[in-house]
């Protein structure tokens, strides 16, 4: 790749990418891979790593990929990942791991609360803690956080999901004021309905999607919309970019 003719590659930058082994986190780790970077590939299913590392290497040969088995919810496994991630500090961190649990308000137990927030918010958040106390995030990097429309607009049975999104976003933005003295950026991505197994598994729930699809103007999200968006806040093309949130929504809520 010419790098002198765009800025949004990510030739030899170092990318951290977490829940890679499916969704979005998946076509994201693959894309930054296609766009040049080095990728560090972190998810919980050994197969999965193993799987996603030979995609990576599929792609770009060239690139000095790894993964790593890890449940970021564990004290322990986020020091592993911080122990193996070595002294060469990262250009850029995807945090995509996450779940989403469906359940009206006056059917939330207290283990659900606990659940989706310690994957959601306090994974991401105390991953990110480990990373800037050990100077592992680049002056100059970028720190990418997947949030979700559901922290923008109201969504029946999703108010625990939605209440962790919402409280991504709000740390983020106090996140990017503390480091932007070093010249890291902090933003979040906020897709609204993407074709994942997460939304099979809606499907499933739900029943047929036509009628929501309806609601799309350009339709449902494909997985690399929403990764190709995640290497424009990676790369340099973003760098006058911070504390903030893209919504992705393909056109949902216009009015």
């Amino acid at each position: 790749m010419d790098t002198t003719l765009t800025p949004f590659h990510l030739t030899g930058q170092r990318i951290l990418a977490t829940g890679a082994t499916s969704g979005l986190g998946h076509s994201i780790a693959m894309a930054c891979a296609r766009m040049g970077a080095d990728v560090i590939g972190v998810g919980r299913d050994e197969e999965r790593l193993a799987r996603t590392l030979e995609s990576l290497q599929a792609a770009a040969p060239e690139g000095k990929h790894q993964t790593l088995r890890a449940d970021l919810t564990q004290a322990q496994d986020r020091a592993a990942v911080i122990e193996q991630i070595g002294a060469a500090p990262l250009n850029g961190v995807v945090h995509s791991a996450g779940i989403s649990r469906l359940a009206p308000v006056r059917m939330i137990t207290e283990q659900h609360l606990r659940e989706v927030q310690s994957i959601n918010v306090d994974a991401p958040m105390l991953l990110t803690q480990a990373l800037l106390k050990r100077s592992l995030v680049a002056p100059g990097g970028s720190m990418v956080f997947i949030a979700s429309i559901a922290a923008h607009i109201g969504v029946p049975g999703v108010a625990a999901y939605s209440g962790t999104k919402a409280a991504l976003i709000a740390m983020v933005r106090c996140l990017a004021m503390e480091v932007v003295k070093r010249g890291i950026r902090a933003n979040c991505l906020s897709p609204a309905l993407v074709e994942t197994p997460l939304l099979d598994a809606t499907a499933t729930l739900v029943g047929s999607m036509e009628q929501e699809r309806g609601n799309y103007p350009l339709g449902f999200g494909k997985p690399d919309d929403v990764a190709n968006a995640a290497v424009f806040l990676l790369s340099q093309a973003s760098r006058w970019i911070t504390g903030t949130t893209l919504v992705m929504d393909g056109g949902l809520t216009i009015s």
